[in-house]
């Protein structure tokens, strides 16, 4: 490791702590995991997996740090930024900073890539590897001043935070697409709009090409896979809400793939995950491209009067919970085969019905596509940027140092988060102006005035969000006209962005500080 700070050993600036719960306070429990840092144990299980005993359960305050040495490698290690103690498991390993250490700087560095390596470097353990507390004393890291460990984590905190954002637009837009299908077909269970029920083998092509599983055995053999050629589907190309995720990681010969023609893969296919992760799925969509699945897949393939992208959202949003489908108390998918498919039986829409929702789907997607590219971009920065930061090859001059309150001498704590006002959900009237607007884009301004004035109504103490606002415009013309591929451009966003001013100017809207996003927001002003 090399970098213009000094590079110094963690245990000269971090010490053990011990407490235990002897009095048996009235402590909550909480976990650290690589995702979310410290959680309450109930929320992350969904249940009470520790012990009544809690006596001998470590007590971590404010600022200090804790992490499970079998799992600190994954990233589960966090410092509390909550303004009263909690509890964790005896297992974890409890410290604090004791002298010119900042815990966001120590935290960040500890998930980078470098620190994961020193991590590793240090870990010790015969059948698991384990981070002991010794083994955390000699990990190396790059040690700027106080002040510029502020900068650095002030710096990536905002790329994070952007990020983070992101992704959050991602999950709205699968809630708002979630809540436009319960809402045109119903919960399968219940089938309110009284769809009649048929089995999913109705729907295949033909019988002998409806379900094929991947290839077995000697079929294909991991010696013939290849650097490059025809793309081999594997488990990891499905995402968990639906998604197919690239890159292809696995390929064979195209001589191979006349071999295994049988298991090919084709626009439109549905390919489901039978083990792993059981019952992940997903449509390909291949570009005319060749590709054949892996062993653990299950190619669907149906015929016209089931579109493959209404199966897989029943499937999604409902949890599987249709039919003689088997799944767990969580709804998750316990067993899947062809045998499986064949028999399962769900509320059957009508096919125009079915295309509508594929209108709006297609149209939410490919706003969640652009999410996607950004969200990928901001981690390509957040790596580059912390690579620089810690190897003291950026200016931090140009950083400004934010006011940030010091708890202690030398070890800075964040403060306690503030409880989030949940966003509303966005509804956008039909009206007139929606048929001028799509015929002509001069009548576009007022129809987003009006949604926007809408849309400020509902907020209560809700910020207002550009981004949620132009995803619930797409998605309701979509909605209200699926059959016209009107898309919000740069004009639209104008419109918005002077709408705004005006709100702002005029005494509607106002300026918040949002002290656990570190960043100015939008608020209604109350009447």
């Amino acid at each position: 490791m090399k970098s213009h700070f000094p590079i110094v050993e963690l245990g000269k600036y971090v010490r053990q702590a011990s407490q235990r719960n002897r009095a048996e306070a009235d402590i909550e429990v909480f976990s650290v995991t690589n995702s979310e840092g410290f959680t309450r144990s109930t929320d992350y299980f969904s249940k009470e997996v520790f012990s009544k005993d809690i006596s001998n359960y470590k007590v971590v305050s404010p600022g200090q740090f804790a992490y499970n040495p079998s799992r600190i490698n994954v990233g589960s290690i966090d410092y509390l930024r909550h303004g009263n103690p909690v509890l964790v498991s005896p297992l974890y390993i409890v410290f604090e900073g004791i002298r010119d250490i900042y815990a966001d700087y120590l935290l960040r560095y500890l998930k980078s890539r470098w620190g994961n390596a020193q991590i590793r470097a240090n870990t010790e353990g015969a059948v698991r590897d384990s981070l002991k507390f010794k083994g955390l004393e000699s990990i190396k890291l790059p040690l700027p001043s106080l002040d510029d460990q502020i900068r650095i984590a002030h710096l990536l905190g905002k790329v994070e935070g952007l990020i983070a954002q992101r992704k959050q637009h991602l999950q709205e837009l699968d809630d708002l697409l979630k809540s436009v299908f319960l809402e045109m077909f119903g919960d399968p269970i219940l089938n309110p709009h009284g769809f009649p029920a048929r089995r999913l083998s109705e729907f295949y092509v033909n019988p002998k090409e409806g379900t094929k599983c991947g290839p077995f055995g000697s079929a294909l053999k991991k010696e013939e896979l290849v650097d490059s050629g025809v793309p081999v589907w594997n488990m990891d190309n499905i995402s968990t809400d639906g998604q197919m995720v690239l890159p292809f990681r696995m390929w064979i010969t195209a001589n191979k793939y006349d071999d295994l023609a049988a298991y090919s893969v084709q626009d439109g296919d549905i390919i489901i995950s039978r083990a792993g992760t059981v019952g992940k799925m997903c449509v390909a969509r291949m570009s005319g491209q060749p590709a054949i699945i892996s062993t653990n897949l299950i190619r669907l393939r149906l015929g016209a009067d089931l579109r493959p992208l209404h199966f897989v959202s029943l499937m999604l949003y409902c949890k599987g919970r249709v039919g003689r489908l088997k799944t767990g108390s969580d709804g998750a998918f316990t067993h899947m085969n062809t045998g499986v498919l064949d028999s399962l039986e769900f509320p059957y829409p009508p096919v125009e019905l079915q295309d509508q929702f594929g209108t709006i789907a297609n149209k939410v997607e490919n706003l969640k596509v652009r999410y996607q590219e950004s969200a990928a971009d901001l981690e390509v920065l957040y790596g580059a940027l912390s690579q620089q930061a810690f190897k003291g090859e950026l200016d931090l001059s140009r950083v400004p140092l934010p006011a940030i309150p010091i708890e202690g001498e030398h070890t800075v704590a964040s403060a306690p988060l503030p409880a989030q006002t949940a966003a509303p959900a966005i509804n956008l009237p039909d009206n007139d102006l929606l048929l001028k607007a799509l015929e002509n884009r001069e009548h576009l301004k007022p129809l987003l005035h009006q949604w926007l004035e809408a849309y400020r109504a509902q907020l209560g103490g809700a910020a207002f969000s550009v981004e949620r606002f132009t995803a619930a415009a797409q998605t309701r013309l979509a909605e209200l006209h699926p059959d016209n591929d009107f898309e919000l451009g740069a004009g639209a966003y104008e419109h918005i962005k002077r709408w705004v001013f005006d709100a702002l100017a005029a005494g509607k809207l106002e300026q918040a500080f949002d002290s656990a996003g570190n960043r100015i927001q939008l608020k209604t002003v109350q009447a």
